[in-house]
């Protein structure tokens, strides 16, 4: 099959790692990057041997006319350039959250329904090695039915010095890291029939928007308790273990945990068997994100099977949509001090 042109929109934090996990996949090659500073577009396009640089990104979609585009700038930049790329009929992976709002997010995805241009996000989280390795257990059916779950992401790590626009969102840990954790709670437990969210603005100076939740929610077909604990709220004896997410699962036939390292253990009526599920290491990736970074590739090669039709993206804009609304749900809930229906 013939490669496919992608360009890139956005010259931030994220985009080196995103430019080379796309290297490390065959049938996609990046031709152009567009960023609203012409010269931090031009650093990247010189970096990664990239031919053309764009300061305008209709331009860009007109003249190079990419199969597709990875829009990886700030949330404030998903919505109207990801509409750009649907109204010229070019298809767009847009980076998460989708949007800043619920309304914006529906506006997208409509908006690509209509024009019946393939629109997907790129959710990498629930691409991390260990994480797939618990979807494997729970799909195997060892631990029967799951009734209780908890997933935590809580670190002491300063996420604000390499991404210093978090620290001035009106809406943080919910928009940003619960879009993630939220998103992993669907593809482990189903779709979600209720939740109740409390947040916290705590030990986190000029930080804006909240830096800890907690998310209950009613899961699935079996109506798991599911538990979500979200926090960068850097006191002193949170662990440094960014950006691993740690789990505890009971089933009605076991148990299954990760836990710090990448080591997950998995307790039935044949004994605890432990193994640890490190992620494949990359010479770009950040050791500080390491778990993170890997998981770009493998969430890249399920986006570009899809726009390459030899498979089925899993994170689809109509996908990522029920995502979000958890994530804007778990706001209205902790505003509210109520229970959020679904």
């Amino acid at each position: 099959m013939k490669e496919l042109r992608f360009a890139v929109f956005g010259a931030g934090f994220w985009t080196r790692y995103q430019l080379s996990g796309w290297r490390e996949l065959k049938g996609a090659r990046c031709v152009a990057i567009y960023n609203r500073t012409r010269a931090k577009a031009e650093a990247i396009a010189r970096e990664f041997n990239i031919p053309a640089a764009y300061d305008d990104a209709g331009e860009l979609l007109r003249r190079e006319k990419p199969d597709f585009v990875d829009n990886i700038t700030e949330v404030g930049g998903h919505k109207p350039l990801t509409l750009l790329a649907i109204r010229l009929r070019t298809p767009v992976i847009c980076q998460k959250p989708m949007a800043a709002s619920l309304a914006d997010a529906r506006q997208m995805v409509a908006a690509a329904r209509k024009a019946k241009v393939p629109f997907l996000v790129h959710e990498n989280w629930r691409w991390q090695t260990p994480l797939r390795a618990v979807k494997q257990v729970l799909d195997s059916g060892r631990i029967g039915t799951p009734f209780r779950a908890r997933i935590d992401m809580i670190s002491g790590f300063d996420c604000w010095t390499n991404q210093p626009a978090l620290r001035d969102l009106e809406q943080f840990i919910l928009a940003d890291l619960g879009a993630h954790i939220l998103d992993v709670a669907r593809l482990f437990f189903g779709e979600a029939e209720a939740l109740v969210c409390r947040t916290h603005k705590t030990l986190a100076p000029a930080v804006k928007g909240e830096n800890v939740a907690t998310v209950m929610l009613t899961m699935g077909k079996a109506k798991t308790t599911v538990l979500c604990e979200l926090a960068y709220a850097r006191t002193p004896l949170e662990r440094e273990c960014f950006p691993e997410t740690l789990m505890f699962v009971e089933g009605d036939k076991g148990s299954i945990e990760l836990g710090p390292d990448y080591w997950i253990c998995l307790t039935t009526g044949d004994g605890t068997h432990a193994r640890r599920w490190p992620p494949p290491r990359y010479a770009w990736a950040d050791p500080a994100y390491a778990i993170a970074h890997a998981s770009i590739v493998p969430c890249c090669a399920n986006l570009l099977a899809a726009l390459r039709g030899t498979g089925r993206a899993e994170t689809t804009g109509e996908d990522n949509l029920k995502t979000l609304e958890l994530v804007f749900g778990a706001y209205e809930s902790a505003r509210r001090g109520k229970v959020i229906g679904f």
